[in-house]
C-alpha cells in the first residue's frame, strides 16, 4: 500500500483549498487504474502562526506504486497550489506503508504537530529517516502537514466524518447559490448525528462558506451515511464533484491538559481555576476575566465572534471554579468552551434590622452595623443567596464560531451535563 500526503496548498486571499486538491490527485490516481482507499482530512494546531484558514493537511490510501504516485500528485499540486501567494509553501510525501503500519515516530509526529508547532526540518528527518519520497515548492513547510496527515491515522482513535460538495472551476470567486432554507431543512433532518450545519441563533447557513474556494458545502458528523443524505437535501448551483472525508474535526484533539501556571502561547489547553476578576466587556465587546491557579493568574477572552456564548462568560462569578479550553495566544486563553465545576450561590449583604426591617448602617471600622432607630446592632454583614443564570456543566461557543476541530457538545462523552449550541 501507499499514503500520499498533501499540505499547504491553499491562500487566503487567492482561495483554493487541499481538500480539492486531495480529491483530484484521488481522481488522477484512479484514472491511472490504482484503487483509492480512504482520504483523510487531519486538522493540525489551529494556533500555529502561519496557518492559512483551518490548517488542514489531507492523506490518501491507494495501492498505486510510490514513484507514480508522486509523479501523479505532484503535477497536481504543481498545477493547483496557490504559489503566487509567498506564504503558500505546499509539500507532498509518499510513504510506502499502508496507514497502520505507519512508524511510532511518525505517529508521534502527527500527535504533536496537532497541538504543538513543529520545524521543517523535524519533518524532513522523518522523510529521510523512512525513505519516503517528497516534493515541495518554496520553503516546503507543506512537508510537516504532508507527514503528519500521513501518521495521523496511526495517532489518533476519534474519527468523524465530512461530505463536501464542490463548485464548477468556473463559479469559483463569484456568489454562491445555495438555497438556505432547504439547509435549514436539512440540518434539521440530520442533526444530531450531522451538526454544526446551521446556527439557528444566528440564523446562518455555515456549512456553505465565504472564502473564494472550490467548496459550495461541507456537512460534518458522526455516520457517513447521514452526512450524505444531509447534504444531498440541499438545494442550490450544480454540485460539480463531491467526496467524503474521514477527518478528526470535532474531536478537540488540539486540546492538552495543563495548569494555568505552565501553559505555553501557541498550544491549546484545558485548564482548571478560580474566577478572580468579575467579567468586564472592553472596546469591540470582547469580554475578560482572568483565571487563577495554583500560583498564575491568567486573562480569558470570549471575542465578539463568539456572540451569545458571551453572555454565559458576563455570567461567571468571583470564586467561581471553572475549566477553561482554548487557544493561548499572547497571554491570553481565547475560550472555546467551558465547564461550571461550582457555583458561588451566595454573598455578603448588610445586616437588616430585624425590628424596623431596613437595612443597617456601618457602625465605623470594625465595628459591625447599627440600626440609628431601633438601637439593634450585628457584628458582620450577612450571606445572602444569590440567582445564578448559570448551572454545573458545559457551555460553548456558537456554531458561528466554532473551530473546525473543537468537538460539538451534543457529540456527548464530557465529564459533566452539557447546555449545546444549535
Amino acid at each position: 500500500m501507499t499514503v500520499v500526503g498533501i499540505d499547504d496548498t491553499d491562500s487566503r486571499e487567492r482561495g483554493m483549498c487541499t481538500t480539492y486538491v486531495a480529491r483530484e490527485v484521488a481522481k488522477r490516481l484512479r484514472r491511472d487504474r490504482a484503487s483509492v482507499g480512504r482520504l483523510f482530512l487531519v486538522r493540525l494546531n489551529p494556533a500555529v502562526e502561519y496557518k492559512t484558514r483551518g490548517n488542514a493537511a489531507l492523506a490518501i490510501e491507494t495501492d498505486c506504486d510510490p514513484d507514480r504516485a508522486l509523479e501523479v500528485a505532484g503535477d497536481r499540486l504543481e498545477s493547483l497550489a496557490e504559489t503566487a501567494d509567498e506564504r503558500t509553501n505546499p509539500g507532498l510525501v509518499v510513504a510506502d506503508t499502508d496507514v497502520e503500519s505507519v512508524p511510532e515516530d511518525v505517529a508521534g509526529l502527527a500527535d504533536r504537530a496537532i497541538r504543538e508547532e513543529l520545524t521543517i526540518a523535524e519533518a524532513v528527518d522523518r522523510i529521510d529517516r523512512h525513505g519516503y519520497r517528497s516534493w515541495h515548492a518554496g520553503n516546503g513547510r507543506g512537508r510537516i502537514g504532508a507527514l503528519a496527515a500521513i501518521g495521523a491515522p496511526q495517532a489518533l482513535e476519534e474519527w468523524t466524518y465530512e461530505q463536501i460538495s464542490y463548485r464548477d472551476p468556473d463559479r469559483w470567486g463569484t456568489p454562491r447559490m445555495v438555497d438556505e432554507e432547504s439547509v435549514f431543512t436539512a440540518a434539521d433532518w440530520g442533526y444530531p448525528e450531522a451538526w454544526d450545519t446551521v446556527d439557528r441563533g444566528e440564523d446562518e447557513a455555515v456549512c456553505v462558506p465565504h472564502t473564494p474556494g472550490p467548496i459550495l458545502y461541507g456537512i460534518r458528523g458522526d455516520d457517513p451515511e447521514t452526512v450524505w443524505k444531509t447534504a444531498d437535501r440541499i438545494d442550490g448551483e450544480p454540485v460539480h464533484a463531491s467526496q467524503l472525508f474521514v477527518t478528526n474535526q470535532g474531536t478537540d484533539a488540539h486540546l492538552q491538559n495543563g495548569t494555568i501556571d505552565e501553559a505555553h502561547d501557541d498550544r491549546a489547553y484545558r485548564l482548571e481555576g478560580r474566577v478572580t476578576t468579575d467579567p468586564e466587556t472592553r472596546q469591540g465587546g470582547h469580554v475578560f476575566f482572568e483565571l487563577a491557579g495554583e500560583e498564575s493568574r491568567l486573562e480569558c477572552a470570549a471575542f465578539e465572534p463568539t456572540k451569545r456564548f458571551r453572555d454565559r462568560v458576563r455570567s461567571l462569578r468571583v470564586g467561581d471554579r471553572i475549566t477553561a479550553c482554548g487557544e493561548l495566544s499572547d497571554g491570553t486563553l481565547k475560550l472555546e468552551k467551558f465547564a461550571v465545576r461550582e457555583l458561588v450561590r451566595t454573598e455578603l449583604a448588610t445586616p437588616i434590622c430585624p425590628g424596623c426591617e431596613r437595612t443597617m448602617e456601618s457602625a465605623g471600622r470594625d465595628q459591625g452595623y447599627r440600626c440609628r432607630d431601633c438601637k439593634t446592632t450585628a457584628k458582620a454583614k450577612r450571606e445572602v443567596d444569590v440567582e445564578r443564570d448559570l448551572e454545573t456543566g458545559w457551555y460553548e461557543v456558537p456554531p458561528c464560531a466554532r473551530r473546525h476541530i473543537a468537538k460539538p457538545l451534543v457529540r456527548g462523552g464530557f465529564d459533566a451535563p452539557t447546555h449545546p449550541e444549535r
